[in-house]
């Protein structure tokens, strides 16, 4: 490799300015980067900040939407779940009630089987007194009779 100090040493100019000589060739140089920085700014940064702007837009705006899409949900979810709960309080009364008027009708239908049952039951006891009363008289009477055979025939 070239030694970095003799390189130093022999790009050492006699003249005026030395290593950083300042003429034309800096205007010009710095006229070529302002060009340069103008054209790529004009053909590559503008359209690349217009679409990256247009894109922070349709963002911002399907933010937007989606935040007001979102509050609208939150909304509706309340509203059916405050009817939901007034829908579900009419129904536990409404089965409270059918419950009352079953049982009511469930109690009014024993009160008519149990009287029902009373008056057969009368009916029934009533049949079998009579019948046991009949029973007895026909009963005394062959008793009666037999006793009256017994003794006409001890007699004899």
């Amino acid at each position: 490799m070239v030694n970095f100090s003799t390189l130093i040493l022999s790009s050492e100019e006699s003249g005026p300015g030395g290593l950083f000589d300042i003429g034309a060739t800096l205007p010009l140089v710095g006229i070529q980067f302002l060009l340069l920085m103008v054209v790529l700014n004009v053909i590559l940064y503008s359209p690349l900040l217009t679409v990256i702007e247009e894109r922070k837009e349709y963002i911002l705006t399907n933010l937007a939407k989606a935040s007001e899409l979102l509050a609208e949900a939150s909304n509706l979810t309340n509203k059916y779940e405050q009817e939901l709960s007034s829908v579900r309080k009419e129904a536990q009364l409404e089965i409270i009630n059918s419950q009352k008027i079953h049982q009511e009708i469930l109690e009014i239908e024993v009160n008519i089987s149990q009287k029902y049952i009373d008056n057969l039951l009368d009916t029934i006891t009533k049949d079998l007194t009579d019948k046991k009363v009949i029973a007895f008289n026909s009963l005394d009477r062959i008793v009666a009779s037999l006793c009256d055979e017994i003794e006409n025939t001890l007699k004899i």
